[in-house]
């Protein structure tokens, strides 16, 4: 053998992992969690029923149950006795339920969401603009004609739920996990406060038509994927929004000061 010559010895000082096989369970909570990261499962949605969920996902009902307890030790699922499986809003109860609460109590509260929102919805607009496939696309235009057939109803509960649908639509679009999360949390606070926005703006001359034209300059900026123009559309929109909310708690600091000094006449 020569003196540069390589001797070959067997490879059995080597440690090597075995591969774990993971369990079927396992594999379901992933795809479940999964799902509820991407939006697909909301918080609120139902499953549907184990046996039709066990076909779906090819798995044994054991299997599909085990998932589902692991899910509700998360706290991701809650089992309701007689009425299946949801899922549950984990964010809202940690950030919505508070605001909730101070927005009843200091109306001054709305206007720091009308602010986050104006942030938050920049982002998404922009960003769903830029990555916004054809399957979002269709869901955005869904969300959009179901938003301008609510103008028609004389429902601003309604209109003001098909709103919030609209936006929320575009930050999922935006596919950022952490900002669809965040917006997701934040639901039902951005519910009432668009609808206290919306019965503002609708009781001035022209407002209910300055809303619809800035959401159709939304919508079709993201469909184009026009990034800053999304962006631009999103902040005049909510900007709009904030500077007829600040007007509002002006008007109704005013009528305030207004009645104490008309009780201090009359007594």
């Amino acid at each position: 053998m020569g003196r540069w010559e390589l001797v070959k010895k067997p490879l059995t000082s080597l440690e090597f992992e075995s591969i774990k096989v993971p369990k079927v369970s396992d594999s379901i909570v992933d795809q479940l969690e999964e799902m509820i990261l991407d939006g697909v499962l909301k918080p609120g949605d139902r499953l549907p029923a184990e046996r039709d969920l066990a076909l779906q996902l090819n798995v044994s009902r054991p299997s599909l149950r085990e998932a589902i307890v692991v899910m509700e030790a998360k706290g991701l699922l809650q089992a309701r006795r007689g009425g299946g499986t949801f899922v549950c809003d984990v964010i809202a109860h940690t950030i919505t339920d508070p605001l909730v609460h101070l927005l009843k109590r200091r109306p001054n509260t709305a206007q720091d969401i009308v602010e986050l929102r104006l942030s938050l919805e920049e982002v998404a607009a922009y960003h769903a603009a830029l990555r916004a496939n054809d399957t979002d696309r269709k869901i955005l235009t869904h969300r959009y004609e179901a938003l301008e057939a609510s103008y028609g109803l004389r429902d601003t509960e309604r209109n003001a739920e098909a709103d919030v649908e609209f936006h929320m639509a575009i930050a999922d679009a935006s596919h950022n996990v952490a900002l669809v999360l965040v917006m997701r949390g934040l639901f039902n606070l951005l519910r009432v406060s668009i609808f206290d926005n919306l019965v503002r703006i609708y009781e001035e001359a022209c407002g209910k038509d300055i809303i619809i034209g800035q959401h159709r300059d939304l919508f079709n900026a993201v469909m184009a994927g026009e990034a800053e123009a999304a962006r631009e559309a999103a902040h005049n929109h909510l900007a709009f929004v904030a500077a007829t909310f600040r007007e509002g708690l002006e008007e109704a600091e005013q009528e305030k000061r207004s009645r104490r000094r008309l009780n201090n006449l009359e007594e």
